[in-house]
């Protein structure tokens, strides 16, 4: 049986305890300061195909102490879902809807469906077009990729100030190919000295000291800092290598080992649910022959990491030096589970690379992925990756630390919550509308809803069913109960439903579609349901329309 969401007379409880015994972190003691204003900055922070149990205050073994602190004062969700992939996250995240009812039920390229436009349609509105009628500055620093161009980008989309990228995943250390980055509205290249989550951190605090040094400093603003860390390819500065290199040595299954204890200890999974196995494909630690090899692949993935929780310090600390700390809610998420892609072997390379072949993963020539084995680990204990809707694609860490809003720090939630809940969340603390018409379009009812009230009572009541397309991969939960589909490429057709109770089974290794068939049948008719509403086209069929 799993572990029940906070009690909420013991939740209340904590409230008394923590304002009595939090201390205090460089900003004013809220026992001292009148009370909070209504609107809150917010800031948005999310990481580029990182695994569940990635973090320290997931269970990982990677130093996060900035994000460690944010938990420490925050509260962690153990049930936040993302859509499995970057753009579909994206768009969701953005808008508060299904990423097919904003345009983008796949990527960025247009399939010659409305739901499949590949960019963000005109029948929804970003999170940064919502609060700015409610007095809000919008800025932007990192990864777009829900809009490749004008008039598609963040300056079009509500976002005052930009910084970034607006194509997907890049070589950190310089542009490569096809890929934009763009200052405001206007394409840039960078120059020497340049690592990609550096800048995008650099920027996100420069927005914030510039705002407070202007004549907006008394409007609340809004801070959007989606990473492309830890996304291949593995490049990352020695010194951060350096960290980690041999930590590994020991291999991916005495990792899920160690990371699954330190969960348990946690809180975060329950003991009786027991961890997957190894991956079939992949193998047995003993047998690798180049282990040092597959040590140093890790370590520059825990680099890129480790640098990113350093740039969310920086973040932090600017925050703190202009005194905004208390009545800023900062959230942390990812947009999918780990990564198991393999990059693609060109002309019989020794080693999975689109750069020097000889080349150690790290450095700008190289162009590693981290491989499928140690995915399996980052997604401790869960079932598969990124692009499949199997609790291991879909399962984000969420940390939300909001002194003047959240009182119980350290709290653990069970709650369920999606990233469609974020708009929702944004606009409650804000005070904001969500609009019935933008710039003359019809926008389409939000589907999220706020997780404000999990802030201040442990608990919400929460939705009635979520919901996952993706590439044919489907799902749907309904309370305990989740009926999930795995797309079986090679026969190009949909893999049979699987039921889960994901109380006494959220490593989903208990298939009772078989022994309970009228359940597995209500939640097939619920998918349904939704999908023909959400404009979801099956993959096969999309596929052959698209070419």
């Amino acid at each position: 049986m799993t572990r029940p969401p906070i009690d909420r007379r013991e939740f209340l409880q904590s409230l008394g305890a923590a304002a009595l015994l939090a201390p205090g972190c460089g900003s004013p003691s809220p026992t001292t300061e009148s009370p909070a204003p209504k609107q809150p900055n917010i800031i948005l922070i999310m990481a580029d195909d990182m695994g569940f149990s990635d973090i320290g205050c997931y269970g990982g073994e990677i130093s996060t102490p900035n994000l460690d602190r944010l938990a420490e004062r925050g509260i962690r969700f153990t049930q936040f879902y993302n859509t499995a992939r970057c753009c579909p996250t994206r768009a969701s995240l953005l808008t508060g809807l299904y990423s097919h009812q904003a345009g983008i039920g796949h990527m960025i390229s247009d399939r010659g469906v409305p739901s499949y436009q590949g960019y963000l349609n005109d029948e929804c509105v970003t999170i940064a077009e919502a609060l700015r009628p409610a007095g809000y500055t919008t800025f932007m620093s990192g990864k777009w990729h829900v809009g490749e161009h004008r008039p598609h980008w963040p300056t079009d989309r509500g976002f005052d100030r930009y910084y970034g990228l607006i194509s997907g995943g890049s070589n950190y250390f310089k542009l490569d190919g096809a890929r934009q980055m763009a200052r405001d509205d206007k394409p840039f290249t960078p120059g020497e000295g340049f690592y990609m989550t550096d800048a995008f951190s650099d920027n996100a605090a420069k927005f914030i000291t510039e705002h407070a040094a202007s004549e907006d400093r008394d409007k609340p603003f809004f801070l959007y800092v989606p990473y492309t860390a830890p996304h291949w390819p593995l490049h990352a500065w020695p010194e951060d290598i350096a960290k980690y290199q041999g930590k590994y040595i020991a291999g991916w299954d005495a990792l899920r080992e160690e990371r699954h204890a330190r969960m348990i200890k946690m809180g975060l999974v329950e003991e009786s649910w027991p961890m997957t196995p190894r991956d079939q494909d992949a193998p047995a630690w003993e047998v690798i022959e180049d282990k040092e090899l597959e040590d140093l692949k890790m370590a520059v993935y825990a680099a890129q990491i480790d640098r990113m929780d350093q740039g969310i310090g920086k973040i932090l600390d600017k925050l703190r030096e202009v005194g905004a700390e208390e009545n800023t809610l900062v959230m942390f998420l990812a947009d999918n589970g780990g990564c198991a892609e393999e990059i693609d072997i060109p002309k019989g390379n020794r080693r999975n690379t689109w750069g020097d072949p000889d080349a150690p993963p790290g450095p700008a020539d190289s162009f590693d992925s981290y491989g499928l084995p140690w995915a399996n680990a980052s997604n401790t204990p869960f079932r598969l990756y990124k692009h499949w809707v199997h609790e291991g694609g879909i399962s984000s860490p969420l940390i939300c630390r909001w002194p003047a809003g959240i009182k119980q720090g350290g709290a653990i939630t069970h709650e369920p919550g999606h990233v469609i809940d974020l708009m929702a969340t944004c606009l409650d603390v804000a005070g904001a509308d969500y609009p019935a018409t933008h710039n003359d379009h019809g926008i389409k009812p939000l589907e999220g809803k706020s997780l404000r009230p999990v802030f201040e009572t442990g608990a919400r009541e929460g939705h009635e069913a979520i919901y996952w397309e993706h590439e044919g991969n489907r799902a749907v939960r309904q309370g305990q109960w989740k009926l999930v589909s795995r797309y079986d490429k090679p026969q190009a057709k949909h893999g049979g439903w699987q039921l889960y109770d994901l109380e006494a089974d959220r490593t989903e290794t208990n298939n009772l579609a078989h022994s309970n068939p009228g359940k597995a049948k209500q939640l097939a008719a619920l998918y349904q349901q939704w999908a023909d509403r959400a404009g979801v086209v099956p993959w096969d069929e999309l596929n052959q329309t698209s070419g």
